[in-house]
């Protein structure tokens, strides 16, 4: 079971020196994921329904795109559990001038898929056939794995550090950083909870705020940890994307991002954690090679403030 989608990349998808939003990427890869998954969810007879993400394992940016390529995201089911799915994603970029082709991202996703009735119903998966009894108990084995990394994560309680009038430069409060936005009816899928990629594109655009303010450089996003999405979020939402530094090399920055739901109509319910994920980051020189980053400058309440 496999589908490709092919986008030309335009000014709008671009970041501001040129190349492909990383965040534009990530909606891509989880909108193919939703096409295919949802495609399978719905193959049997019984209540219809849409795959809703729950995981992006580690995402690795292999090669930048550009604007004028053309991007073929290609998705592909290799696991399902009686409630999961597990689709595996490749994205390439062409370029239409040249006939050049290169691979630019890998990552794997699952989703959920939920009833259109009911959303709080969570509808059984049509199983998939596989070539061969070693490769459906791989997919078992990754699927076991994912679930016990999702328990043990949980939902992560970090807060941002209280700012300070003037803080220091290279500590976490420095460039620490959140946008507000107001999830819309574009933002969501046919049921009315946000799309994950949008999701995403947020906490990459926050990380990137993070990274640029903490090395004053050109920086791109080298790779996703796995993105773990906790609760749904409901249109009418107000959202806080949160990011701050939590390590340095080198070369690359660690940034913690954490996604805050606040229901406007349904205040009573009160504010959660929603999303939660680690993304990598590098500095680059004026030629786009990799450049040194400063290192972090750490305090004791950075230190007790990233354990909890």
């Amino acid at each position: 079971l496999d589908s490709t989608v092919r986008v030309i990349m335009r000014p709008d998808d671009a970041n501001i020196v040129g190349n492909v939003h990383g965040g534009t990427i990530l909606k891509m890869i989880e909108e193919a994921g939703c096409i295919i998954g949802t495609r399978h969810c719905n193959t049997q007879t019984g209540d219809r329904c849409v795959a809703a993400l729950a995981r992006v394992e580690r995402t690795d940016f292999l090669h930048p795109m550009f604007i004028g390529e053309v991007a073929h995201v290609s998705a592909e089911i290799t696991y399902t559990s009686k409630h999961s799915v597990e689709v595996q994603v490749n994205v390439l970029s062409e370029n239409i001038v040249t006939g050049a082709k290169k691979l630019t991202n890998k990552a794997t996703l699952w989703y959920v898929p939920f009833s259109l009735q009911n959303v709080a119903k969570i509808v059984e998966v049509p199983p998939i056939e596989y070539s061969s009894p070693e490769q459906e108990e791989a997919g078992k084995k990754r699927y076991e794995a994912q679930k016990l990394e999702r328990l043990e994560t949980k939902e992560r309680n970090g807060e941002i550090i209280m700012s300070v009038s003037l803080p220091e430069p290279y500590t976490v409060a420095f460039s620490q950083s959140s946008l507000i936005h107001l999830i819309g009816p574009s933002d969501c899928t046919l049921h009315g909870f946000v799309h994950g990629g949008v999701t995403m594109k947020l906490m990459d655009e926050v990380a990137g705020i993070v990274a640029a303010r903490h090395c004053k450089t050109n920086i791109v996003t080298a790779s996703v940890d796995a993105i773990n999405f906790h609760r749904k979020i409901k249109k009418g939402c107000v959202i806080t994307i949160s990011g701050r530094m939590t390590f340095t090399s080198n070369k690359s920055m660690e940034i913690e991002v954490f996604v805050d739901a606040d229901p406007l109509v349904e205040a009573e319910k009160g504010k959660y954690r929603a999303v939660t994920a680690f993304f990598t980051y590098i500095s680059l020189d004026k030629d786009n090679k990799p450049h040194p980053v400063p290192p972090l400058k750490v305090s004791n309440a950075e230190l007790v403030c990233s354990v909890i």
